[in-house]
Parts: structure tokens; sequence; C-alpha cells
């Protein structure tokens, strides 16, 4: 299978430079791009699963490109190849996300070293393997549907409320990835979260439900609490709720793929944390993952909920194949 692979520099020169130093073993589609605007066209039309990215270009550079690659949540591997060897220039593309930091004049040795470091060639291979086709991500987010469906009338019922039913997104992503877009929807205001784990038929992973702090008043009045709203009285409500949310949702996917999960008890990750702060933990246990994320609302009351599914990487080849069966 060839990579998608985009060369993106204002000198044809420089562009013709790297794709001599690349491995002749590899297959890929290339893409040349003389600006960043036109390279985040071609990441947008999924052109660029490797990106090799100049910093000073005309229109918009090299900067701009991974800023807006992080903003718009756009899928690929960068690696920056620029005659600016200035230490903060280095500092600066690796905390917007790059994966490595080549100077100019690019030469196949250093090239196939900075490659073979990172595994590039084999990650790259391996991910498409995991990459959810247009029909299986329609069944996934059919199967989260349903799900959600029920977990919404089982909280119907027990709290007497109406749920607004959340429209889920699916993604393939990586840990940096997934803190972008949950500050994002967070706003990075101070959250509690409660995670509960979960394992079945070669499938894993865990259920994340993030409450804004600002919440807990109305999730006390949701729940009919009475009593003095204390530190451990929010925790226990915290942990009431989270269960009948995550359980009912993950009990509905369960049912229509025939399966059953087991399921750990709900722990806290933390209080009153940004999300930045809880990723940065969970980067030894997280590297890609298939999320399903979805904003819960409750009718009439001010609660801001987000439930989040993290399938592990390993899961998702044996979550592929049930989805198959379902289409067959």
């Amino acid at each position: 299978m060839a990579i998608k692979l985009i060369i993106c520099d204002d000198s044809s020169f420089a562009r013709k430079q790297i794709q001599k130093a690349l491995p002749q073993s590899w297959e890929f589609e290339l893409t040349q791009a003389k600006n960043g605007l036109e390279c985040i066209d071609a990441l947008k039309a999924g052109k660029g699963d490797l990106l090799f990215l100049d910093l000073n270009m005309p229109e918009m550079d090299g900067y701009e490109v991974l800023e807006a690659i992080n903003k718009q949540n756009l899928s690929t591997t960068v690696i920056v190849v620029s005659g600016d060897i200035q230490p903060e220039a280095q500092k600066r593309v690796m905390m917007l996300g790059a994966l490595e930091f080549i100077k100019k004049p690019v030469d196949t040795t250093t090239l196939e070293r900075v490659l073979d470091e990172n595994d590039v060639y084999e990650k790259l291979m391996s991910s498409d393997v995991h990459e959810l086709s247009e029909t299986v991500a329609d069944v996934y987010k059919e199967l989260v549907n349903v799900a959600m469906g029920q977990a919404a009338n089982l909280l119907a019922q027990v709290l007497d409320a109406f749920v607004v039913m959340p429209i889920p997104n699916i993604n393939m992503l990586e840990v940096s990835e997934l803190t972008m877009m949950l500050n994002q929807v967070s706003e990075n205001k101070d959250c509690s979260v409660i995670c509960q784990g979960f394992i079945g038929s070669g499938i894993a992973g865990e259920a994340l439900i993030i409450f804004d702090d600002s919440s807990m008043v109305d999730i006390a009045k949701l729940m009919k609490f009475k009593s003095e709203l204390t530190d451990h009285a929010e925790l226990e409500l915290l942990m009431d709720i989270s269960s009948m949310l995550s359980g009912a949702c993950l009990n509905g996917i369960a049912k229509q793929l025939s399966i059953n999960f087991s399921q750990s008890h709900p722990v806290v990750l933390g209080r009153h944390i940004k999300m930045d702060d809880l990723f940065k933990r969970s980067e030894a246990r997280w590297k890609k993952m298939l999320a399903v994320e979805m904003a819960v609302g409750i009718e009439s009351y001010n609660i801001n909920c987000q439930l989040l599914f993290l399938f592990t990487e390993d899961s998702i080849p044996n979550f592929n194949a049930l989805i198959e069966q379902l289409l067959d």
C-alpha cells in the first residue's frame, strides 16, 4: 500500500532534494505544495499520511501550517525540514506537534536515520489497517446511536428527566489529538473525571465521563439530593450518574454485537483538573485509539457532561471484524 506523502516547500529544488533522499523501497503517492495554503488543502483532501514541511514560505509559513493542523484536527505525521536551525525554531515546531526537525540541505543518511529511529514506515503502514472505512464508520455511529438511546431511556426513567440525545463523534486519534479536542469542547475549564474500564471478546478500553465542575449544583438537583453538598457527597453523585450513563450505553453496544463486557468499578481520575493534566498522566497507557465522544445534556438543567469511550488500538481489528459480520 502506497504512503500518501506531501512535500511542502516554496523551492522546487528543495522538494526534489527531499524526494531523492527518500528510501528507494518506499511506495508513495507524492503531492507537492509550494506554500502552506496548498499544503492544508492537500491535507484536507486526505493526501498527507506523512508531511515534510519547510518553515519559511510565502502565503502561509510552516508554523502557521502546524497551528492549522492542530486547530483543524488534521491527521498527519510532520517532519520539519528547514534552513532555520535556531534552537528556538526547533523547540517551537516540536511543541506544535512535529515529529522531528531536519536541517537543510537534507541528505539520504540523515533522513533514513530519522525515519528508522521513529519507525515511521511501520507506523504509517500499520495505521492503514486500523483506519475506518466510510461504511464501517457509519455502522459504528449507528451502534452508538442505538446504545445511547437505551442509556437515555434508562436515565429518563430513573431521574424523571429528558435526556438530549447527542450526536456521536467517532475518530481514530492520537493522545495529543484527543487532548486538543477535549480542550476545545471543555474550553479548558476545571472538570471532574470518572473512569470505568471494560473488556470482552478481544475488545478493551475505558469509559470516561467528564463533568464541568460548574454542573455540580444541578447534578444534585437532578439526583434529588437534599443534604449538604460536601466534597464526599459530590463524589458519590458523580459515581452514581456515571455508572448509569456509561454502563447502559456500553451494554447497548455489547448487545448489538452479541458479546459481553466485563466492567471494572468506576474510579476517579481527577477532581477540579484540566484536560491537559489528565492526559499527561495517560500518555503511557494510550498511544492511538478509537474515540467515541458525545456531549450529553439534560433538558432544563445546566449539566455539561462529555461521555467518552476509548477503545485500545489492539482492539480495533477485533471490533472491525464484528462490524463486518453485521454487514454480511
